[in-house]
């Protein structure tokens, strides 16, 4: 980034120094400085602390994200941040030293060494993205290759875009109480049942959502188990689609 950290062999830099330790980093610390108030980490059901969403962030921690994701460890997915990259950012804004060629090392390691998954429908081909797609167009344009990209690169981090993209859901709405601001109106008690029918409703929802994502599941399942029959192999026998509409009928079908 213009400014390249230059250590001695075999030194490491603050940030892969904590990292490498189980008490490197504070947890309640990473929340406190990433979090708007009163939010905090989402949790396992046993309490472990696994990501910040990103509607739980400050403004200044989703600019931080989206230049991370777009440029040092690249990713489609920028609704959270998993808790090592957490302790990324909390590295960068507490100004310890992060040498960022070696965690974009270690990141092309940690990919390259994953597995390769297959099609579900055509297994000559694979579901695994190319890994760090700006990177190697950009080494391919140092050393002279033509290259058309095939995909818009992201707009800069300007401030109509964190306006648009990194403001706290609290700041697009109404705006913060004052001091002296009076306190809200309390709720009729007669909200009360309406906000349940209401939660109630989007379970129902949810539930038919997975339903529905059940059914094409199996979908896939069956065409590729037909594949299979019609190429001579013997995989496990799928049931049909009236068979498995029928195992789990959705009440009201």
């Amino acid at each position: 980034m213009g400014d390249p950290l230059i250590l001695e062999e075999d030194q490491q830099c603050e940030f892969s120094q904590r990292r490498d330790r189980p008490d490197g980093f504070d947890e309640e610390a990473i929340a406190q400085l990433l979090c708007i108030p009163g939010q905090d980490f989402a949790r396992t059901a046993v309490g472990r602390r696994v990501r910040i969403m990103r509607t739980s962030m400050t403004t200044l921690t989703q600019i931080w994200m989206t230049l991370l994701l777009s440029n040092v460890l690249p990713s489609n997915h920028n609704s959270d941040l998993s808790l090592s990259k957490c302790q990324l950012v909390y590295a960068i804004l507490t100004r310890m030293s992060v040498h960022v060629a070696q965690v974009i090392a270690d990141a092309i390691y940690l990919f390259a060494g994953m597995a390769p998954t297959k099609h579900p429908l055509d297994l000559e081909k694979s579901n695994k993205a190319l890994g760090f797609p700006a990177l190697i167009t950009g080494l391919c344009q140092s050393f002279g290759v033509q290259v058309t990209p095939s995909k818009v690169i992201r707009p800069s981090i300007t401030r109509a875009f964190v306006e648009k993209y990194c403001t706290p859901r609290q700041a697009q709405g109404d705006a913060p109480q004052g001091a002296g601001a009076p306190p809200p109106p309390q709720q009729a008690d007669s909200a009360k049942p309406l906000g349940m029918e209401r939660y109630l409703q989007h379970l129902v929802r949810q539930q038919a959502a997975n339903h529905r994502r059940q059914v094409q599941i199996h979908e896939c399942l069956y065409r590729f188990s037909r594949s299979q029959q019609w190429q001579g192999s013997t995989p496990f026998v799928c049931p049909t689609p009236e068979q498995f509409a029928a195992e789990v009928a959705w009440p009201g079908d």
